[in-house]
């Protein structure tokens, strides 16, 4: 007689997928945004703090996007690039390139911007991927309070997102 062996196959259930906020207007959302948190990637390993992204309506309708962080030996690194938002999105979804525009036909150069949290006052902004692979906690203010922490960290975890994973960002 032969054994009869048992297999049990669990597969877990499918993550709900993304959601972003219903809708951002644009004009209050442009300025500076302070960078309070992220998920560690290898596109921002040499910024030791001081991060932030200012965002400014172009002419053409898109948006300049220019990131700036203080790296260990204390020179400040800048990215520019573009954005453009995501046709029926209630410009929640954007699409952001740093390749130089000559490659902007290719369409691996442009990545997920997904606003999932934003506070009503627009004190505080969460920005993740769909693949949930990035994430970030955006802040007009550097030091923002506890409580708006909190609030923006909730988003993300209501996102289906590890806020263990997330790793602060020295302000100074």
């Amino acid at each position: 007689m032969w054994p009869v062996i048992v297999i049990a196959l669990s597969a877990a259930a499918p993550a709900e997928p993304v959601k972003t906020v219903p809708s951002v207007d644009l004009a209050r959302y442009v300025g500076v945004w302070h960078e309070i948190a992220r998920y560690p990637f290898r596109f921002q390993e040499q910024c030791a703090g001081d991060v932030t992204a200012t965002y400014a309506r172009r002419d053409d309708g898109r948006l300049s996007v220019v990131n700036r962080c203080r790296t260990a030996g204390g020179e400040i690194d800048e990215a520019e690039g573009v954005a453009r938002v995501v046709e029926g999105s209630g410009n929640a979804r954007l699409k952001v390139r740093f390749a130089p525009a000559w490659l902007g036909f290719l369409p691996w150069v442009w990545g997920d911007y997904w606003v999932i949290g934003l506070d009503e006052e627009y004190r505080w902004a969460v920005v993740g991927t769909p693949d949930r692979k990035y994430l970030w906690v955006l802040a007009r203010d550097a030091s923002p309070s506890e409580a708006e922490w909190n609030a923006a960290i909730e988003k993300a975890r209501e996102n289906g997102f590890d806020p263990a994973r997330l790793q602060r960002t020295p302000q100074s």
